[in-house]
């Protein structure tokens, strides 16, 4: 008995399904990226912690997180500065680097989901 099959393929639906896992990836890892830096932002007020956000750009599939405070470079940067216990400076720096592992395996597993 012969079995015959047919495949019929759709680059087009393809590659828009694989934008928009990555578009979909990007905006869950920085996320995750945000709420690990936010577990070590410095702690006064809460004012610092509260303006970090994740954005992306769906049309460049980058990603970005940021704190905006007058004073949000200082505190990333300036190793000399007192924290609370659990707080640091390279608060952003430190959880993207440790988590950049974490982030890709987010963004295949979107994409993965897309094409299904």
């Amino acid at each position: 008995m012969t079995q015959r099959a047919r495949l019929t393929w759709d680059a087009d639906a393809v590659i828009r399904g694989t934008r928009d896992g990555v578009a979909r990836g990007l905006r869950l890892g920085s996320e995750h990226v945000l709420q690990v830096s936010r577990d070590r932002v410095p702690i006064e007020e809460a004012t610092l912690e509260r303006s970090g956000t994740a954005t992306v750009d769906e049309e460049e599939l980058t990603a970005a997180v940021a704190y905006d405070t007058p004073y949000a470079v200082r505190q990333h940067e300036d190793m000399g500065l007192r924290h609370d216990a659990g707080r640091t400076a390279k608060y952003l720096e430190q959880p993207l680097a440790e988590e950049a592992a974490a982030v890709g395996e987010i963004i295949a597993a979107q994409v993965r989901r897309a094409l299904r």
